[in-house]
């Protein structure tokens, strides 16, 4: 019974953090803005 719980709290994490990162990318917000001249990542 405890296995499922975990995973069903799990499962419920994943999905918000999914949901989250759709929203962001909707909305322009994504990591990554693919002018990589600007980025901080590179050298």
């Amino acid at each position: 019974m405890g296995t499922i719980v975990v995973l069903a709290g799990l499962a419920v994490v994943v999905g918000l953090v999914i949901r989250g990162m759709v929203r962001d990318k909707k909305q322009g917000r994504s990591g990554c803005g693919g002018d990589c001249s600007h980025c901080r990542g590179c050298h």
